[in-house]
């Protein structure tokens, strides 16, 4: 009797990759070589070329990402038809124009925060997504961090009532290095670093409330070498009355706790160091706890962006949101410098 004919395995389908490319491997936080390998830690993702002008970056990149593919112009990086999606890394006023350059050679794009200058320049970068059919995305990664996944916790929960009133701070005394993040020209200005993240956090935690009004005080009074603002202020008002008030700060010799949320039956004050303070009136009586913080989970927002780009779920960061953060910052000085309350052209 002949022995049966083994079956053949079943052939695996092979994993799709989409291959990435750095454009910004500057020294600074060490920020390219954190996203390449941020990128190759997530299924989904394999970073194979560099982009950066200083040849010297460029053999770091190479000693840190053995067989990286490295260039100094973008133009040349974005006609290999290997690179789906490029993340770029580079000083806040070359955003928008790299972010375009790849788009419209079909790349998908992730830009560092913020997401550019000017809400015109945000505008410009959507239309050339949706022209070209490719997906554009702002690292707001924060969104994933240990404190704000529990305040946001305790609200949508209820544990404080209906929030009225939200204030955010952060900053201190002391005098700005002198590098482009202290150029206004380069970097935006004071609110374009971490303000960025604040804004976005603010406004997925005050959501589905829309804003009505930005009203701002941008102050420069002490650091001449730079030419950032010393202090920056915008207060916020939402469809239904509630209000935040965000400030960052070089020259507050007292700060304040980076949240104080008021809610018709409770309160949250964040300090930083693990823990918040909740408040809350159960039966009348005024009580107060602790609230660890959540573990952070940044690993979150690339497992978002490859089940979107490969299999079409709904992608976490849209550009209009992001867009939003960079239209509060921008009313908010223009109401400085206007004396009016500015209203917000995009929500």
């Amino acid at each position: 009797m002949a022995p049966k004919a083994k079956k053949k395995a079943a052939r695996q389908p092979e994993k799709q990759v989409i291959c990435t490319a750095v454009i910004g491997y500057g020294g600074a936080f060490n920020m390219g070589k954190a996203h390449a390998e941020w990128m190759n830690a997530a299924e989904g993702f394999q970073t194979i070329a560099v982009c950066d002008t200083d040849p010297q970056r460029l053999k770091v990149a190479q000693q840190e990402l053995p067989g990286v593919l490295t260039y100094r112009n973008v133009g040349n990086l974005v006609r290999n038809p290997n690179v789906g999606l490029c993340v770029i890394i580079t000083p806040h006023n070359t955003h928008a124009r790299l972010a375009i350059q790849c788009l419209e050679a079909g790349k998908h794009v992730v830009v560092e925060k913020p997401m550019c200058l000017t809400v015109k320049e945000a505008t410009a970068m959507i239309q050339a997504a949706r022209k070209n059919g490719v997906t554009l995305t702002v690292f707001h990664n924060r969104r994933h961090d240990g404190d704000y996944l529990a305040i946001k916790r305790a609200i949508d929960d209820g544990r404080i009532g209906k929030v009225f009133h939200v204030e955010m701070w952060g900053g201190g005394y002391g005098r700005p290095g002198t590098w482009w993040r202290s150029d206004k020209k380069i970097s935006g200005g004071h609110f374009y670093d971490w303000g960025a993240h604040y804004f976005d956090w603010l406004l997925n935690l005050m959501a589905p409330r829309k804003m009505v009004g930005v009203a701002g005080a941008f102050h420069k009074l002490v650091w001449k070498h730079v030419t950032n603002e010393d202090h920056v202020e915008a207060f916020i008002k939402f469809d239904d009355g509630a209000v935040a008030d965000v400030q960052f700060s070089s020259i507050a010799c007292v700060g304040k706790p980076r949240w104080r949320i008021l809610g018709t039956q409770g309160a949250i004050v964040d300090r930083g160091g693990g823990s918040f303070e909740l408040h809350s009136v159960v039966k009348g009586l005024q009580m107060r706890t602790e609230v660890r913080y959540q573990d952070s989970d940044w690993g979150a927002y690339h497992r978002n962006l490859a089940d979107h780009l490969l299999r079409g779920a709904e992608l976490e960061v849209k550009p209009e949101q992001a867009r939003r953060v960079i239209a509060v910052i921008e009313a908010a000085e223009k109401s400085s410098k206007s004396g009016r309350v500015e209203n917000i052209p995009y929500e």
